[in-house]
């Protein structure tokens, strides 16, 4: 069986350690724990890596992340995907620091990578892991916050939640949205 794990960022050297690239972050940690490798392919930095018996296309498209949608389109229809196996790994500031949760469908919630995704897939149906890094920015200067760099302090509660979203992923793959959710979502 095989699954897509769309891990949003945005590309290039200046972004690298924003928080608007958690879902990068974690796409590299799984691909590393997993002993995969990146290839650069079509839209997309791409990796096949194997977990118990099921292969896991683990991308990082190579837009923008508010064009994510047509990437993650292209990937599930070129390795013949169903949207349910589909796993968007992104950041959210709606959620507390570290704050790790897992949804099977949703609104964009005001992030842009999603509108373009649900524009795209034409659902708002797809699973989605959630990461929370928190929303501690004045007025008015939440793009400035989102593209800003983690302080110290904040890297030392992420590093953990990072390793604890790539289980969540393996569980997602393994025994499906529902009972994950279940298991991780509130903990």
């Amino acid at each position: 069986m095989k699954y897509l794990i769309a891990g949003l960022g945005n590309i290039g050297a200046e972004y690298a350690d924003t928080r608007h690239n958690v879902g990068f972050v974690v796409a590299d940690a799984l691909v590393k724990e997993l002993k995969g490798s990146w290839k650069v392919e079509r839209l997309a930095s791409v990796s096949k890596v194997k977990f118990k018996g099921r292969t896991l296309v683990v991308i990082k498209p190579a837009t923008y992340m508010n064009l994510s949608g047509k990437v993650i389109k292209y990937w599930l229809d070129q390795e013949n995907i169903p949207v349910e196996r589909l796993l968007v790994v992104m950041d959210d500031i709606a959620l507390p620091l570290g704050t790790l949760r897992m949804k099977a469908k949703g609104g964009d919630a005001g992030h842009n990578g999603l509108t373009d995704i649900i524009m795209k897939l034409n659902t708002i149906v797809f699973p989605r892991l959630r990461i929370g890094i928190g929303d501690d920015f004045p007025r008015g200067y939440q793009s400035d916050y989102v593209l800003g760099e983690w302080s110290m302090k904040e890297i030392n509660v992420m590093i953990p939640r990072i390793n604890a979203a790539t289980e969540i992923v393996k569980s997602f793959v393994t025994i499906g949205i529902d009972r994950t959710m279940t298991a991780y979502n509130n903990k």
